[in-house]
């Protein structure tokens, strides 16, 4: 493996279970002795890293990147693994938000590959994910980052993130997702994302949608012998959403530990859904700050404005105003149609909608109905788990009677769009990562002329 392509083509090759319909929890595909065996053949370079951990079902993304931010304005170099990428694998690696370099990445996985072969015999063949995070791994430790923010991928228990030993751990918003494969309620999910405590480590995490869920945190926190606080109970914690001339409409916090003090922090993404993403974000930084770390008030803020977050609620074309998010099941999809009308000015919304057969399609689509003016169905290209858009507009012609077409795929739905709106219109790419990633990719591609030539 010498090339970046012959990289690429190596890890297509591997079991992916992102784009994988899986029935249940393979054991052979989920557990950690063989992360461990490879880390192990590496070197262990998770165990020379210091880190933060962080799970959730909603909103992991976004924290990982205001945590990141925070501490990068500090004056650290910050480690940051995410998953999945937009556009290019090495989105997943980044050190103070530099992606991975093609030659670093092609050495790391090589080397990688070369450990997966080694203890395939006793712990079977490595997966695509247990790759990617054994090099993000390798390439922190050899670049000496003071921190590497990490991101889980599926669950928390058996993800091949959950052998390192962090200096925090923090859980985002808990939502029905992926019931095949952590459990058909709110409170089993919750005990596989609590899977990522450990002891003596703080643990914080935000106010549930159900008291049962921090009642799960709170059993799993004393059996692990990890610290767990909650925002606005055992933290300190407010918001507000207001606007400005400089900073538009946007939320602002509140937060109080006895060792930190933000007040009426500007949250730096957009949705009042970010406000409880940014509560958490700063918990971190203050939990950070108790176990060593310098990162003064000022730096922080600074860093903390600067958070870019692709893929959500970000605009790629301007005439016309073409947004996308990857927002990708029903309570994220309800937060971005409430963000698009408190952010941004239009006339008429419309959606552009395609998603996984594995989501809640119906809770969805009873989301977009609220919003958008019109609706365009169709499909990821690279997605196998696709739902048909002929199947997607029956459904939402069985609760909604707005307008709706479908297209085979995302090029015929922008120009689609494009001849339907005006100036003053929105077009909003949504319902998976995978559409979202297409979208910026054929919108990259177009180099000159109006969407509609």
């Amino acid at each position: 493996m010498t090339t970046y392509e012959g990289c690429l083509a190596y890890l297509n090759g591997l079991v992916n279970v992102e784009r994988t319909r899986l029935k249940s929890a393979d054991p052979e595909i989920f557990k950690l002795d063989r992360m461990r065996a490879i880390l192990s053949e590496l070197g262990s370079p998770h165990l020379q890293l210091r880190c933060v951990h962080v799970a959730g079902s909603k909103g992991k993304g976004s924290t990982c990147e205001m945590i990141s931010s925070a501490l990068e304005g500090c004056g650290l170099t910050v480690g940051l693994y995410t998953s999945p990428h937009l556009v290019d694998l090495r989105e997943r690696i980044q050190i103070n938000h530099t992606l991975i370099h093609t030659d670093a990445i092609t050495s790391c996985i090589a080397r990688v590959a070369k450990a997966s072969a080694a203890v395939e015999k006793i712990h079977g063949a490595g997966t695509y994910f247990e790759h990617l995070t054994a090099a993000a791994f390798l390439h922190f430790a050899e670049q000496a980052v003071d921190i590497a923010v990490i991101e889980v991928g599926l669950g928390g228990r058996l993800d091949s993130t959950n052998v390192i030993i962090p200096e925090v751990c923090a859980v985002t918003a808990i939502q029905m997702e992926h019931k095949h494969l952590l459990g058909d309620t709110l409170e089993k999910i919750a005990r596989e994302k609590a899977g990522i405590f450990k002891p003596d480590i703080p643990v914080v995490t935000c106010q549930q949608s159900k008291p049962s869920i921090i009642e799960v945190f709170r059993e799993v926190a004393a059996d692990t012998g990890a610290k767990l606080d909650v925002l606005g109970d055992s933290i300190d914690f407010s918001c507000r959403f207001e606007a400005s001339p400089e900073l538009g409409p946007h939320a602002r916090i509140v937060l109080t530990t006895p060792t930190s003090n933000f007040e009426h922090l500007p949250v730096p993404l957009r949705g009042e859904h970010q406000a409880l993403n940014c509560g958490l974000a700063l918990a971190v930084i203050d939990r950070l700050r108790e176990r060593g770390f310098v990162l003064p008030d000022r730096e922080i803020a600074l860093g903390l404005a600067r958070t870019r977050n692709p893929g959500r609620m970000e605009k790629i074309w301007g005439n016309p105003r073409i947004i996308v998010d990857g927002a990708h099941n029903p309570e994220s999809v309800g937060g971005l149609v409430k963000a698009l009308g408190a952010h941004l000015r239009y006339d008429s919304l419309v959606i552009i909608f395609g998603c996984a057969s594995d989501k809640d399609v119906p809770g969805m689509l009873s989301k977009i109905a609220t919003g958008a003016d019109k609706v365009i169905f169709t499909r990821s290209e690279n997605n196998s788990r696709a739902v048909d858009p002929r199947e997607l507009q029956r459904k939402f012609n069985e609760i909604s009677h707005k307008m709706s077409q479908t297209a085979p795929n995302l090029k015929d739905a922008v120009s689609i769009a494009a001849r339907a709106v005006g100036r003053d219109d929105l077009v909003c790419i949504t319902g998976s990562f995978y559409l979202a990633g297409e979208a910026k990719r054929l919108m990259s591609s177009k180099a000159t002329g109006s969407m509609g030539s």
